[in-house]
């Protein structure tokens, strides 16, 4: 992980792995390198054949050469091109402010003039952008604000679950941020028991289906949400977060769509264009809200990472290439609930904590209880974090469609890997809004030695249980 110093131009990153190698920058002279205040230089490998360093040097330097050579590689009109196959094609920003570094706003507008994102995710992400810097500074705010912000709303979701205060405003605070975008065909929330429209126009009324051509050129795009994951530690102060993945609009004529009773035709709609596969996923993130409030997102080429400066208001990006460790030394899962597990997860487990593990060495255990705070260690530091299947819950406590599969993209898009144990979590169809699925998500060899525990077991009812899941069978 390595942290962009304030005031540097970087070669575009969060993009699929390339090799590194050092070289020497152009000699400056002594006052232009003491205004740089160490400013690192950098180079990437353009790609095979190419054998241009690209320098990630400091505010204002520019080289007439690799633009040209830039140019040269373009291959689409407006910008970059990246290989799904692994190969970078990027370009340093110029410009960019001393006293800010790189804004999540600047580098949205950067990622879509080289064609790898569109103006509708980009607006997308400017809703996000801001209806998260709300969330970070209620949740802050909540121990001055006991009353209004802590404690039980007294209602229960769809889930069974007592819905805090602030799950309820935060739901409200990040739907009317996205609906109000204009680029969304539908939302669906943890908070919300069905999905919802995703566009209102001006006056605010919901943009309304079948021929309005309003949505038909607006809502592209199907967002899925936790507002507020964690939610059960916010009393306490402890680290929270929002989940969120964004699907392109599904063809409602080519979805299977479990029907209930007296469906209407917006609600099927909805139902078809939110049940897709996590593979399906255009964009997903999190934001985690702690010390530090940290957004970390996937646009499907590798994965990035801002921190929120106070002092201007602004997401500023520190994590420019993050790569999850091919293997950790930590695990992270509610072990309170040990007992209940299957058999592959219980010897396991018991393996690694002993040293009899894969790597000879004993395993810590770090557990918060808030999904976005352990993913987010586990992704610094590797090794795994798993809520797996229990007696109580047999097809496994996370939901799918708004945790598991965004937080899935994420981690492999950094080089990880995530899996139920037996089948790999992106390629699980949806059956419903609020499915629940297991998962084991962290570093690569540590998710695969965990899964050789699954795939040697001969339980007949876990076996069972998968092809169901993966059958899209509604249990």
């Amino acid at each position: 992980m390595t942290s962009l110093a304030s005031g540097t131009a970087f070669a575009t990153a969060g993009f699929a792995p390339v090799a590194k190698t050092s070289v020497s920058a152009s000699p400056l002279p002594a006052a232009r390198v003491q205004s740089l205040r160490g400013a690192e230089s950098s180079t990437r490998e353009a790609g095979a054949g190419q054998g241009a360093a690209l320098g990630a040097l400091a505010v204002g330097i520019t080289c007439a050469g690799l633009h040209r050579a830039n140019r040269r590689r373009r291959v689409k009109a407006k910008g970059c091109v990246v290989s799904a196959k692994g190969g970078d094609v990027s370009a340093s920003f110029t410009g960019v402010c001393e006293q800010t570094g790189v804004t999540l706003n600047r580098y949205m507008i950067e990622m879509t003039k080289r064609g790898i994102v569109d103006k509708d995710i980009e607006s997308i992400f400017n809703s996000i952008r801001e209806a998260t810097k709300v969330i970070a500074k209620l949740v802050n705010r909540a121990p001055l604000s006991q009353a209004e912000l802590l404690g039980l709303e007294g209602e229960v979701n769809v889930q069974g679950e007592d819905q805090k205060k602030l799950d309820v405003i935060t739901n409200d605070v990040l739907k009317k941020a996205l609906q109000y975008s204009g680029k969304l065909g539908t939302l669906a929330s943890e908070e919300e028991d069905a999905p919802v429209v995703g566009s209102r126009t001006e006056d605010g009324k919901v943009i309304s289906r079948g021929s309005d051509a309003i949505l038909a050129e607006t809502g592209n795009y199907v967002c899925v949400f936790d507002p507020l994951d964690g939610s059960s530690n916010v009393d306490a102060g402890i680290a929270v977060g929002t989940i969120f993945g964004i699907f392109k609009e599904a063809d409602v004529e080519e979805c299977k769509v479990p029907l209930g009773d007296n469906l209407s035709e917006d609600e099927v709609a909805c139902l078809a264009s939110t049940l897709q596969p996590g593979k399906a996923l255009v964009a997903a993130g999190y934001v985690l809200y702690s010390c530090s409030t940290e957004l970390v997102f996937t646009v499907g080429r590798g994965c990035v990472g801002f921190t929120l400066d106070p002092s201007i208001g602004e997401y500023v990006l520190t994590r420019p290439r993050m790569r999850i460790p091919e293997r950790g030394n930590l695990y992270s899962l509610n072990e309170a609930n040990k007992a209940e597990w299957d058999e592959p997860m219980k010897e396991y487990i018991k393996n690694i904590q002993s040293g009899r593990g894969e790597t000879g060495k004993k395993y810590s255990l770090r557990y918060i209880g808030s999904m976005v705070g352990d993913v987010h260690r586990t992704l610094l530091y590797g090794g795994l974090f798993a809520y797996p299947a229990d007696k109580k819950n047999p097809n496994g406590k996370l939901r799918l469609l708004y945790e598991a599969a965004p937080m899935s993209f994420i981690l492999e898009q950094a080089g990880g890997m995530s899996s139920t144990g037996l089948s790999r979590v992106m390629d699980i169809p949806p059956t419903g809004v609020h499915q629940r699925v297991p998962i084991i998500l962290g570093s690569t060899d540590d998710v695969a030695e965990c899964c050789k525990y699954y795939q040697k077991s001969d339980d007949k009812s876990l076996k069972k249980r998968e092809n169901d899941r993966m059958d899209a069978v509604v249990s």
